[in-house]
């Protein structure tokens, strides 16, 4: 533990797309494993406490669903257990490494994860492991951006890792305008009042009513998770 982290408890939201690689669909087996390879230094080597939120998009998005016809509810659950596929590959890829850690599901299967219980996951955090936060907050019409606030501000983290496949915030597009700006930082009511797509606004309102900042950076570039956490300047910082 040789580096010091600027946050001591963080959150970590990866977007279940940032997990497909090129493919775009389901999970790459290389992009999961240079994620886990970077938590495990981070972890190793700041003794930051993680918890970590993961989508589901790579593999159903309840959005997407409910718009061809779905109903919204059943649609919402299919994209919940899509994210505990992808917490469980993350789980496994971060334990071969040799770091311990627990998924908590909001959805109750005790085969694969523990029920999500906010003192017990508190407790696996102060022990040094990472928890690993599956099937959203439970409910339909909440977005995984919400669970990320919710657990956040329930865990009491001191700060938000959005780590998704660009690499911050900008005024629109970059895939569609290639002359899109990059802001540094923004305020929240900045997020809501331009409609800037950070996260939904109900994740944003959690995060502003509960002061957690938010850090908006690509996962792509390798050890851009420890710089977030070392509180280098990187991505889009929003507070």
């Amino acid at each position: 533990m040789g580096e010091k982290a600027a946050y001591s408890r963080v959150l970590l939201k990866i977007s279940g797309e940032a997990l497909a690689g090129e493919e775009g669909f389901g999970i790459d087996p290389v992009i999961i494993k240079g994620i886990a390879r970077q938590i495990f230094e981070v972890v190793t080597d700041t003794g930051v406490e993680m918890a970590i939120v993961v989508g589901g998009g790579n593999i159903f998005r309840g959005v997407a669903g409910s718009a061809k016809g779905m109903d919204r509810g059943t649609a919402d659950y299919m994209g919940m257990l899509a994210t505990v596929i992808n917490a469980l590959a993350l789980q496994d890829a971060i334990e071969k490494l040799g770091l311990e850690t627990r998924v908590q599901s909001a959805i109750e299967m005790r085969q694969v994860a523990e029920p999500y219980i906010r003192r017990r996951a508190i407790r696996h955090l102060e022990k040094g492991r990472v928890v690993i936060f599956a099937a959203g907050t439970g409910n339909p019409f909440f977005s995984t951006d919400t669970t990320a606030a919710l657990r956040a501000a329930e865990i009491s983290a001191d700060a938000i890792l959005m780590a998704k496949n660009v690499d911050g915030v900008y005024d629109s597009d970059p895939a569609d305008n290639p002359d899109a700006v990059k802001y540094k930082e923004l305020a929240y009511i900045d997020v809501l009042s331009r409609s800037l797509r950070v996260m939904d606004s109900t994740a944003v309102s959690l995060c502003m009513d509960n002061n957690i900042p938010l850090i908006v950076f690509g996962v792509k570039e390798e050890g851009n998770i420890k710089k977030a956490i070392l509180g280098e300047e990187i991505g889009t910082f929003v507070r």
